[in-house]
């Protein structure tokens, strides 16, 4: 079964079970995906995104939140706050799990290590080997702050 077939299961069952902040979180990713998939849309090409496509789409809005987050933090919002960490819970529970900052350190260093890379210049091919091939499993913001210190 596909992200987006269980996505659409998920969104079924919290209407049927009357889950406010899960039907709204979930029509917000469904909304989501559509308008990703109607920008990738050209004259010839009918295509329905793809699962890693998805996982990145999931991945920058739960990063979207967590900046709402900051923003109500320094506006004393707890109401808002604790919607948003609700909306940050149901968006990871499609995430697989988040590889934490000592194992993307060490990650980092293994494929600095195999590729040979050593400045700078060679950021660029690092982030494309993280996000080809540890997309969804890895923060790429800090992946590219841990990158930044290793160079």
């Amino acid at each position: 079964m596909s992200l987006k077939e269980t996505i659409e299961l998920k969104y079924k069952y919290a209407i049927k079970s009357k889950n406010t902040l899960e039907t709204n979180t979930l029509r917000l990713i469904k909304s989501a995906i559509k308008d990703k998939e109607i920008a990738s849309r050209s004259s010839s090409n009918n295509k329905i995104i793809s699962d890693l496509e998805i996982l990145s789409l999931l991945q920058s809005l739960v990063k979207q939140r967590k900046d709402s987050i900051d923003f109500f933090k320094k506006g004393s919002r707890e109401d808002l706050i604790d919607i948003e960490e609700g909306e940050i819970r149901i968006i990871n529970q499609f995430l697989p799990k988040q590889m934490n900052e000592r194992d993307t350190e060490e990650l980092i260093k293994k494929i600095i290590k195999e590729n040979e890379l050593k400045s700078l210049k060679d950021m660029g091919k690092l982030m494309n080997e993280l996000k080809s091939n540890h997309a969804g499993t890895i923060d790429m913001a800090l992946a590219g702050k841990i990158a930044k210190n290793k160079f």
